[in-house]
């Protein structure tokens, strides 16, 4: 074991997040940055995401995933950010107090260095999110092969060149699942049908549009996946109707023979180190809390991307990252100004989630939000009391909305208002 390796920012992950925060951290006059990834390449998820439609926001074209990643490691190599490639970190102590501040310690493991132990003067947390496997949905019958979460299905066709199966059913309507039945199509397989437990569709429409009515693929709502079927090889699936009360209805069951089943079901914030560090989590997102700084409930501990909360488009994703890295290294340097009053936004009518969940009215922010179910008109979003509102064409739960919040505005609150509540309304 090597002894302790010092850094002033550490950034977990480089993914779309830890990659912009590692360019961020380095612009902003922190010395040595460091991202550590247990991969052999930098790029997260978007090195198996060869589809289009990554980067409109950022670079006003559209890019498949490589792409996208390629411009942000080249800005990362020319601002001297340094990656440690696989390097798993797998412990995550406790902040401790060093020089009057607090410092950040973690355990990697690195197969050329053994174990070491580094302390940062801060870090970054982007180590992204998880598919929700199998093994968590309580599916009934026995363990065949064939079934796969729609990540993991989409790495052996576009990074291993290996078939999953041949006559595919897929289960709920995430992004990664709606991609992988048109991919599926154009590899020769027959996708039987994609089954959504709500009555609406989880995922971004236009990728209904794209990937499931451009090839002509059947999707079904209110219907759900309730046992499998089949010993060495799946043989099929047995799919039941789901009622206004969210229960299967009695005698809906049918069989639908297929080989595979791809998982498209949600997607977990992957916090395991964030709670070792004792950060708090917020229950509604799944990741930390966090200001508008991307700062967490220990003080020299950031967080971006989908460690936070599960975003739609990458382009938010880098965005956050930037601001995480920025705050960062002015920690990292002395000089990170919060404001000096603290609001908690709560979420309003028909909100699910929300990030940032604490305001310091230290700077302007951009708050991202997601609604409970969908409104097909005309709403608005509006921050109270009297900070801002957001007129909308359409809120759909599998689309991110963001409404912007003025510092100056905030500071001229009443000194004995502590929350800021964000609801939607219908127009």
């Amino acid at each position: 074991m090597s002894g302790l390796r010092r850094v002033d920012v550490a950034i977990i992950g480089a993914g779309p997040a830890g990659v912009a925060a590692g360019v961020a951290a380095r612009k902003e006059g922190a010395e040595k940055v460091v991202v550590f990834e247990r991969d052999w390449e930098p790029g997260g998820i978007l090195q198996q995401c060869i589809h289009p439609g990554f980067g409109l926001h950022t670079f006003g074209e559209e890019l498949t995933g490589p792409e996208y990643m390629h411009r942000y490691l080249e800005r990362a190599r020319e601002a001297g950010v340094e990656f440690d490639l696989n390097t798993m970190v797998f412990q995550m102590d406790k902040p401790v107090s060093s020089d009057g501040r607090k410092a950040a310690r973690f355990w990697v493991m690195n197969p050329s260095r053994g174990i070491e132990q580094v302390e940062a003067k801060s870090v970054v947390l982007a180590m992204g999110c998880r598919e929700r496997p199998a093994g968590a949905l309580g599916i009934a019958g026995s363990r065949p092969s064939g079934v796969y979460t729609a990540g993991a299905a989409q790495r052996f066709v576009n990074m291993e060149g290996l078939m999953p199966g041949r006559k595919v059913a897929i289960m709920g309507t995430g992004d990664i699942g709606l991609i992988m039945a048109r991919r599926m199509v154009l590899e020769g397989a027959d996708v039987v049908g994609v089954f959504e437990i709500m009555p609406w569709v989880s995922g971004l429409r236009r990728n209904i549009a794209q990937c499931l009515d451009d090839f002509h693929i059947p999707y079904y709502l209110n219907q759900s996946v309730c046992e499998l079927h089949g010993k060495g090889r799946l043989e099929g699936v047995t799919v039941v109707e789901i009622g206004a009360d969210r229960k299967p209805v009695s005698g809906s069951e049918k069989f639908v023979s297929c080989d595979t089943l791809l998982l498209a079901v949600g997607l977990i914030p992957e916090n395991e180190l964030s709670r070792m560090a004792g950060i708090e989590i917020e229950p509604g997102t799944g990741g930390p809390l966090v200001n508008e700084l991307m700062q967490t409930s220990e003080e020299c501990v950031f967080a971006a991307g989908n460690v936070v909360v599960v975003y739609d488009l990458v382009d938010f994703v880098s965005r956050e990252g930037e601001r995480a890295g920025a705050s960062a290294a002015r920690y990292a340097m002395g000089r990170l100004v919060k404001g000096d009053r603290e609001f908690k936004i709560v979420p309003g009518d028909n909100i699910r989630i929300i990030s940032p969940q604490i305001l310091t009215a230290s700077e302007d922010v951009t708050v991202y939000l997601r609604v409970g179910s969908p409104v097909e008109g005309k709403c608005r979003l509006r921050a109270d009391p009297g900070l801002s509102s957001q007129n909308l064409r359409y809120a759909r739960p599998g689309e991110m909305n963001e409404i912007k919040l003025r510092a100056d505005k905030l500071k001229a609150l009443a000194p004995d208002v502590t929350n800021v509540a964000i609801g939607l309304e219908v127009l």
